[in-house]
C-alpha cells in the first residue's frame, strides 16, 4: 500500500481558519498518512532535525505540502525545511536520487480572490506562473510533480472579510479534491 505523507507548513497552525480543516480531513480520510506539523517540531526555534525529515521522506510514496500562500510562496518555516532537507546528494548531485520517482503534491490556501491571480490584474501572475521555483525543484529532485491543489478567498477577518463558515466550507472542499487526487496517485502505486 502506498504511503502519503503531509508535510503541514503552516507556522502557526492553531491560528489557522483552514488548514487545520485540510489536515484534520486527510488523516480521518486518507489510509497510510503520516502527517508532520512543522510548527509543533521546529517552530521555536527553526532547527530542523535533517535526518528524520529525510527518513520520513524515503518511506513515502507521495509527498504533499500543506501550507498557506504566503507573499507568493510558501511560509519561511516551510522553505526552511525544504531548504535543509532537500541537500545535495539526498535531493540531487552525483548520489541525490532519494525522492527519485515519487509524487509530489502542493497543497495550498490562498486569501485573496482568484480573479486577481492574472498577468493582467493586481497580483500580475497567475498561480502557475508562481509555483515553476516549486515545479523546478521537483524535476531536480526527480520527483513526479502533480497539478497544485488550491483554494482561493481562504482567509477570515471578522467583520472585514469573508465568513468563518465559508472559509472553513471552503476548505472541507479542498480536502475532498486533495483526497480525491491522493487516493487516484496510491492507485497507480499499488
Amino acid at each position: 500500500m502506498s504511503k502519503v505523507l503531509v508535510i503541514s507548513g503552516h507556522p502557526e497552525l492553531a491560528t489557522s481558519n483552514t488548514n487545520t480543516v485540510i489536515l484534520k480531513q486527510l488523516e480521518q480520510g486518507v489510509d497510510n498518512i503520516e502527517v508532520r506539523y512543522l510548527d509543533k517540531l521546529y517552530g521555536s526555534d527553526y532547527k530542523i532535525d535533517v535526518a528524520a525529515e529525510q527518513a520520513a521522506l524515503q518511506s513515502a510514496d507521495v509527498v504533499v505540502l500543506q501550507f498557506p500562500f504566503y507573499w507568493y510562496s510558501m511560509p519561511a518555516l516551510l522553505k526552511k525545511w525544504l531548504d535543509d532537507v532537500f541537500s545535495y546528494n539526498f535531493a540531487y548531485g552525483s548520489k541525490g536520487d532519494k525522492l527519485k520517482g515519487k509524487h509530489l503534491v502542493l497543497s495550498f490556501t490562498v486569501g485573496g480572490p482568484e480573479e486577481s491571480y492574472t498577468d493582467t490584474d493586481y497580483n500580475h501572475f497567475t498561480i502557475e506562473q508562481l509555483m515553476k521555483p516549486l515545479h523546478q525543484t521537483a524535476m531536480l529532485a526527480q520527483m513526479h510533480y502533480v497539478e497544485p491543489i488550491y483554494s482561493h478567498g481562504m482567509v477570515y477577518i471578522p467583520n472585514v472579510y469573508n465568513e468563518l463558515d465559508e472559509v472553513q466550507g471552503r476548505a472541507l472542499v479542498h480536502a475532498d479534491r486533495l483526497m480525491t487526487q491522493l487516493q487516484q496517485l496510491t492507485k497507480q502505486g499499488a
